[in-house]
């Protein structure tokens, strides 16, 4: 065994989350004493004490991170692959996610959470300082460790592995299928796509298809491949890798998917399930409104139904991908009377896809695109309906009033596919960062040889580690009807944090030339921003996590 490696490792990784558990558990009785009233939570009183809130949402998510780490530790000691590398990230992540919990938590530049915020005492704190958690403070993440790490990430360039992922077989043979088509056929052309602001060549999405990404998770009877949620993990983890825009392209699938799936009749299912396995048609997701954002209950689009058909009127924004689709899942209110959300239906509206002549030919609708910074390869719109017609029985399900809680039902799909794609886009980052840190000389060495430099990679690394365990678990959740809306919000929460995290970082290594649009670090810090503002903004996902860690004792 390294010298580097804390001797019972496992075990007192163990003893660790349990000290962790406590300490959470003490937090979420101080917050409830904060914004509970009769047993219930109280909007108001959640609202006044955001930040405490808040900080138990980013507690609760490393504490959760920290035992899914111990247990993949578990799992590849099981299987005899628990390496000196798997070693040291285990012990570097528990270094700094245990001295953080009770030193502070930054949830963003510039807001760091600490114990007292959320009503944690000094005896709670110091309680929680158990002699494990002390040596992970002290030992676990040293510069020796970190250099160690590093080296082993360096390494990792060649292999395609930056540490053992704990999945099976079949899924490593998948991963492995995806990395080479991106390797090939994305990365050398990602950046080609977003510096001309162009959509990913149609060639790309058809073999996207041909690989059966759209269908990835639909049922066989339906004409997908039947897979799990772990499944698309890995999947749009590799795409991601390669481009965001890539990894992106199965997201609408995936939602309307979903929806109909779930909340479709049968005849719905079996027209449009297998033209979205096949590619045949592609769908667009359209719910977000100007004023609205994450708060849909105030959504305003009309549809009024007269003669056998809804007549839509109204506007939407940020709608990806929507010229070239043929089919929007459009969210719209059909009772005017019912406020908030229980006015709110689905509508499977079909359209004819446009052109770069007409990007929307069909009659009452019309749109305009939206430039933006990065994850440009599918385009953003804003649409106008004025009087744009949907057949009758294109209502999702049958049933008015439905919309809001079907789309509810594909929130946590849609949170952990984000964060699968957020963990492909950190290792891109890493990637980048490591192979310029390997070439650049300076001082007439390599900088990587630099301990700032390579402390940077060791903890891309690490931390990559943690946020594609805790998105395989919110996966192998929802596999196992296991209900995870709080653990696929956290995996979106912190993925997305490690996304930017490792752009800006692998930015940095890049010095000035990061900064030139020819190098692609910038493309990937433009790309990685939009994961913590999309799937639920990072405070509107933090307040989702503490309200249900408060409503689910």
């Amino acid at each position: 065994m390294s010298d580097l490696i804390l001797s019972d490792l496992l075990p007192s990784a163990g003893r660790a989350v349990e000290a962790a558990d406590v300490l959470l558990e003490k937090a979420k009785d101080a917050v409830s004493e904060k914004v509970m009233v009769d047993g219930r939570v109280n909007s108001a009183k959640l609202e006044a004490e955001q930040t405490a809130a808040h900080g138990l949402s980013w507690m609760a998510t490393y504490v959760e991170s920290l035992r899914q780490m111990h247990k993949w530790g578990e799992k590849l000691t099981e299987e005899g692959s628990f390496g000196e590398f798997e070693q040291l990230i285990l012990q570097c992540a528990f270094g700094e996610y245990c001295t953080q919990l009770t030193h502070g938590i930054a949830i963003s530049q510039v807001e760091i959470i600490r114990p007292h915020d959320m009503g944690l005492t000094s005896a709670d704190c110091h309680a929680y300082m158990k002699d494990d958690v002390k040596r992970f403070k002290y030992e676990g993440n040293t510069p020796a460790v970190r250099r160690k790490i590093a080296e082993y990430a360096k390494d990792g360039l060649e292999t395609g592995s930056f540490g053992t992922t704990g999945l099976d077989e079949e899924l490593e043979m998948i991963r492995d299928q995806f990395r080479r088509f991106v390797d090939e056929q994305v990365i050398e052309e990602a950046h080609k796509w977003h510096e001309k602001d162009e959509l990913i060549p149609l060639e790309i999405v058809e073999a996207v298809a041909e690989m059966g990404v759209f269908g990835l998770t639909i049922p066989e009877e339906y004409g997908g491949l039947g897979m799990g949620k772990t499944a698309m993990c890995v999947v749009t983890e590799e795409l991601s890798r390669g481009y965001i825009g890539v990894g992106s392209l199965g997201t609408r699938n995936e939602i309307a998917g979903e929806l109909i799936r779930l909340g479709g009749t049968e005849e719905q299912k079996e027209k449009y399930l297998p033209m979205i396995s096949s590619g045949e048609i592609l769908p667009t997701a359209v719910f977000t409104e100007p004023n609205t954002g994450s708060d849909l209950g105030s959504l305003k689009t009309r549809a009024v139904l007269e003669n056998g058909t809804w007549k839509v009127t109204g506007n939407k924004t940020w709608i990806t991908h929507a010229s070239r689709s043929d089919l929007m899942t459009l969210l719209v209110r059909t009772n005017p009377d019912e406020k908030g959300y229980k006015g709110l239906s689905m509508l499977l509206a079909e359209k004819p896809r446009g052109t770069e002549e007409d990007a929307f030919p069909a009659e009452g609708m019309d749109g305009g695109e939206i430039e933006v910074l990065g994850y440009r390869g599918m385009k953003e719109y804003e649409l106008a309906f004025d009087g744009f017609e949907v057949p009758e029985g294109q209502l999702l399900g049958g049933e008015e009033g439905q919309g809001f809680k079907q789309l509810m039902e594909t929130f946590e799909s849609a949170r952990i596919q984000t964060a699968a794609r957020a963990s492909g886009v950190a290792t891109s980052a890493m990637e980048l960062g490591i192979r310029y840190a390997t070439e650049r000389v300076q001082f007439g060495k390599p900088i990587f040889e630099f301990p700032r430099v390579h402390a940077k990679i060791a903890w891309m690394t690490v931390e990559t580690m943690i946020a594609r365990q805790l998105t395989y678990f919110s996966g192998w959740e929802k596999d196992h009807d296991v209900r995870c809306d709080i653990e696929a919000g956290m995996a979106k929460l912190l993925a997305a944090r490690v996304a930017w995290s490792n752009a800006d970082n692998a930015l940095q290594i890049h010095g000035g030339n990061g900064y030139a649009t020819e190098y692609p670090i910038s493309r990937v810090l433009c790309d990685s921003r939009i994961l913590n503002v999309f799937e639920g903004a990072a405070e509107i996902q933090a307040g989702v996590i503490a309200r249900g860690l408060l409503t689910r004792r």
